[in-house]
């Protein structure tokens, strides 16, 4: 109840500031709360843009899907030997902070313009920090786990599936999180720059129109539909700790 209220607030507080800013550049560059739920409607009550919006969850729900099994699975390879975690996370590092815009032309020419290189891409944006949690929590991980598995005569691969992956799950979720956020955000700068399909292509339309309402209210729905997913990933955290 408490949590509720407070999450309550703080949007009331963020309406309030919209709407301030509204009347604070008293023109059509930010339009009011009022005026992007209306727009936001009105998309709602069109087949097209369901249509669209189908292409951008079809990109993202296979990009978060590959890349969070990559990202487990290349966490836990990298984690199970110290020496290899140790060479490879300066260079996850560095990557992870490379621009992926940069890589996006060679992205379109290896999988071309379809919906390959835009899942491609929110893979390209979600895999790394996945695998960063995923590796540092193994290297992190109390020794007795492994020490166990040793013991019960485990596998590497019945070690990393009966053993390690339980023992590190709170870590995971944490960077499951952070990695479909931002395979969100891969799938979309996709859209954007090279795409005929999707809601980054609607925004495009929309900005080439100067329609702000119609940027807003997409942007209020992708944001919406973030931390829906944000929040139910918190949850399963939340349980598991439990």
């Amino acid at each position: 109840m408490r949590s509720a209220l407070g999450s309550a607030v703080v949007v009331l507080v963020l309406l309030v500031v919209w709407e301030g800013l509204h009347l604070a550049v008293s023109n059509s560059g930010l339009p009011s709360p009022v005026a992007t739920l209306v727009r936001l409607g009105v998309l709602l009550g069109d087949a097209d843009f369901w249509r669209q919006a189908g292409e951008t969850g079809r990109a993202f729900a296979a990009a978060v899907v590959l890349s969070t099994f990559a990202g487990i699975g290349l966490g836990i390879l990298l984690g199970m030997n110290r020496t290899t975690g140790a060479v490879a996370q300066p260079i996850l590092v560095n990557l992870y902070a490379l621009p992926k815009v940069t890589l996006y032309p060679v992205v379109l020419l290896i999988f071309g313009l379809g919906i390959s290189a835009r899942i491609a891409f929110g893979i390209m944006h979600g895999m790394i920090p996945l695998t960063l949690f995923t590796m540092n929590a193994i290297l992190n991980m109390k020794p007795v786990y492994r020490r166990s598995a040793a013991v019960m005569g485990l596998t590497p691969w019945q070690s990393s599936f009966y053993v390690v992956l339980p023992a590190i799950l709170p870590e995971v979720i944490t960077g499951a999180r952070l990695g479909v956020s931002l395979c969100l955000l891969g799938v979309l700068i996709g859209e954007m720059f090279a795409a005929r399909n999707g809601l980054g292509f609607v925004v495009m339309q929309a900005m080439e129109r100067g329609d702000m309402p119609s940027v807003l209210a997409v942007a209020l729905l992708l944001a919406v539909l973030a931390l829906v997913v944000n929040a139910a990933l918190l949850a399963l955290d939340r349980t598991w700790r439990r």
